[in-house]
């Protein structure tokens, strides 16, 4: 493999402005929250960013219905450009599969973990990288501790109740078993209250959504993203120079099914706009390594070959949350002879952002994780303000930009089937 080239050494992007109006869609991973906290994101980071780089950035309001989004102009480099973002809600599909139940939730862990652990594909993941593995092994354990906090403070109060047997005879230990279930209730309830910084019922959810269907896209989640996939179609046929794809995280195996459905159509014109697609942040072999994941393997495959579109992957080292500099498509085991995507690369943590920043965030695994949203105060050729509003198009930006020379693209999946 060919080294990488410093930042200074990679083509400069400015020579080749060819946007001056793009649509970019944004679809976020499994996140329960309204999407207006990325808009609020989107602002703070690019005026700081703008700040950094000495550019002019600035947020209005969407002018026009439909989806959630908000409107960009900025100048960079002397060159004024327009973009209107839009963020692809599917959050309330993740609501609605967050069950507020304990016992559910446990239910889950059972299931979640067989999936994963009898098929072997928790240690294929492992192969890759060991963060996302932890990440997931953590709400695991976690709830398994906070069970067993829960069991052993409803059995003291068990034990105290036992005092009172030589004035109650049998009934206290009937009244023992009731306050040792009450007890464990309540403490598992408090628990549960309190997951807004523990962060384990929704890492649950989040990866029992997956293991469900083995891999395989939910029915709602499905038709969502045929919804999806309409609003991206018709921007394809718009004046704007370049449509731009954004998938966060779980939102990038959504954005790959969605962009091969609308190849395979032939929905994306030759003279219509530049079609881009930025994977950040991805867990695509959390998924793709599952049995039944038959249609998300067929996607990247064939979306790795295809002309259409150019698609770009970046991940960090830094980030525990992701499968960092892992081909999502090789990995998989997937990857046609033709295979040109994805450009995988690092947006390299530890070099873009002083010791100081670097020093402050990096124990804040799930702030790392929404990184690659946020301003760089070393930025090298990775930047995500630029990248959405800026004058080039992601396929000049990069052009000639060769891959991480560590990343990793063996076959490492057990499950290789794709759909008919």
């Amino acid at each position: 493999m060919a080294p990488e080239k410093p930042a200074d050494q990679i083509q400069d992007p400015t020579a080749q402005r060819d946007v001056r109006t793009r649509r970019v869609f944004y679809i976020p991973g499994y996140d329960p929250i309204h999407p207006r906290r990325y808009r609020e994101l989107y602002r703070k980071e690019g005026a700081a960013q703008a700040d950094i780089s000495g550019y002019e950035i600035g947020l209005k309001p969407k002018r026009t219905g439909g989806l959630y989004g908000w409107q960009v102009e900025s100048r960079i480099d002397g060159a004024e450009t327009r973009a209107d973002i839009e963020v692809l809600v599917w959050s309330d599909i993740v609501r609605d599969s967050m069950s507020g139940s304990i016992p559910a939730t446990y239910g889950q862990l059972i299931r979640t973990a067989w999936e994963y652990i009898a098929t072997g594909a928790l240690w294929r993941l492992m192969k890759l990288r060991k963060g996302p593995v932890i990440a997931a092994l953590y709400p695991i354990g976690m709830l398994l501790v906070q069970l067993a906090i829960a069991l052993a403070l409803g059995g003291a109060v068990f034990a105290l109740a036992g005092l009172a047997q030589p004035w109650l005879g049998w009934g206290a230990a009937a009244l023992g078993v009731l306050a040792w279930g009450c007890v464990t209730l309540a403490v598992l309830r408090w628990f549960q209250k309190k997951d807004g910084k523990l962060f384990a019922y929704y890492l649950m959810h989040d990866y029992a959504y997956s293991a469900r269907y083995r891999g395989a896209n939910p029915p709602e989640l499905e038709a969502r993203m045929a919804a999806f996939g309409e609003v991206i179609a018709a921007a394809l046929t718009s004046d704007a120079d370049e449509v731009l794809v954004v998938g966060h995280s779980s939102g990038a195996h959504l954005a790959v099914s969605i962009l091969a459905d609308l190849v395979r159509a032939g929905r994306v014109p030759a003279n219509g706009p530049k079609l881009a697609f930025l994977s950040l942040g991805q867990v695509v072999p959390m998924v793709s390594f599952l049995r039944d994941a038959h249609r998300l393997r067929a996607d990247l495959g064939y979306l790795s070959a295809r002309d259409e579109l150019t698609w770009v992957d970046v991940t960090a080292p830094g980030d525990g949350c992701a499968f960092a500099l892992c081909d999502p498509v090789s990995v998989s085991g997937v990857a046609p002879p033709d295979k040109r995507w994805p450009l995988v690369f690092s947006a390299a943590f530890t070099r873009s952002l002083s010791p100081e920043r670097w020093k402050a965030l990096r124990w804040r695994f799930f702030r790392l994780h929404f990184q690659y949203l946020c301003a760089f105060d070393r930025p090298r050729d990775y930047d995500y303000f630029q990248i959405t509003a800026g004058p080039v198009s992601l396929s000049a930006r990069y052009a000639g930009r060769p891959p991480s020379a560590s990343r990793i693209d063996r076959a490492v999946s057990k499950y290789t089937s794709i759909a008919a």
